[in-house]
């Protein structure tokens, strides 16, 4: 009795088998080289090892990292660090590995170096280095995309990102020159700004003082001067120093006798 329990423990272990989906991973039963069409995840899976494997892939954004010499418009050499983030859409995956293989990712490269040379080509050298930057990765990415469903659907592109730009020393010597340049001029016209400004404020004093004194004249009529004396007169009587006045009954003319 325990030889047959054994035996059939035995059996068992031989033609079953399972394993074990991790978070961010995918499962499919590849049975006599066909894949299953069904998915799984976070779980075991039972299956035969004598006729069927599991293959696991990632769900999570991976990124692939090239070093590349990229050309350029005026035929330039432009060396750049790469990553591509992509990810493998879950409920596609056995096509992916129908149509690709479990090494896309060698497909997605090379995607990648044909999409990056059709599109920099069309770029100067400088645009790589500015803020063109971002429409260039732009386009390498549709451009991938393109490409890509021709092999099937199944891997989403989500960016792709030029790192590390290393321009031909003489044209990068001669982008910083022109930078420099432009703000030194950025420069030079804030300062003519500021001294227009500073001789448009002196005007404006200017002819606000004489806008002043031309009030200030016109408004003085003969009876206006002679309240003014009188006022003068009433404050010199409220001090007590000795003072001597000289007057011709229009105006005062002050001597401080204390000194």
């Amino acid at each position: 009795m325990k030889t047959k329990v054994f035996l059939l423990i035995g059996t068992f272990i031989l033609f079953v088998n399972c394993a074990v989906i991790r978070p961010g991973e995918a499962g499919v039963k590849q049975t006599l080289g066909k894949f299953s069409d069904k998915v799984s995840t976070q779980g075991t899976i039972m299956y035969n090892p004598l006729v069927s494997k599991i293959i696991k892939e990632s769900t999570q954004t991976n990124n692939i990292k090239l070093i590349l010499s990229l050309p350029s418009k005026e035929g330039l050499s432009v060396n750049s660090e790469i990553s591509i983030l992509y990810r493998l859409e879950q409920n596609k995956i056995p096509s992916v590995l129908e149509n690709l293989g479990q090494n896309y990712e060698s497909i997605i490269t090379s995607v990648f170096r044909s999409a990056s040379s059709d599109v920099c080509a069309q770029f100067f050298a400088k645009d790589m280095h500015s803020g063109m930057r971002a429409k260039i990765e732009e386009e390498i990415k549709i451009k991938m995309k393109e490409n890509l469903q021709k092999q099937g659907d199944g891997i989403e592109l989500i960016a792709v990102l030029m790192k590390s730009i290393q321009l031909p020393r003489g044209l990068a010597n001669s982008i910083e020159r022109k930078l420099q340049a432009e703000q030194d001029a950025m420069r030079m016209e804030f300062v003519i700004q500021q001294a227009k400004l500073e001789a448009d404020r002196k005007i404006i004093d200017a002819e606000g003082e004489r806008d002043a004194q031309k009030i200030l004249s016109e408004g003085l009529t003969q009876e206006i001067i002679k309240i003014r004396s009188i006022e003068a007169f009433n404050e010199l009587s409220k001090s007590q120093n000795s003072k001597i006045i000289i007057t011709n009954g229009k105006t005062p003319f002050l001597i401080d006798t204390d000194e």
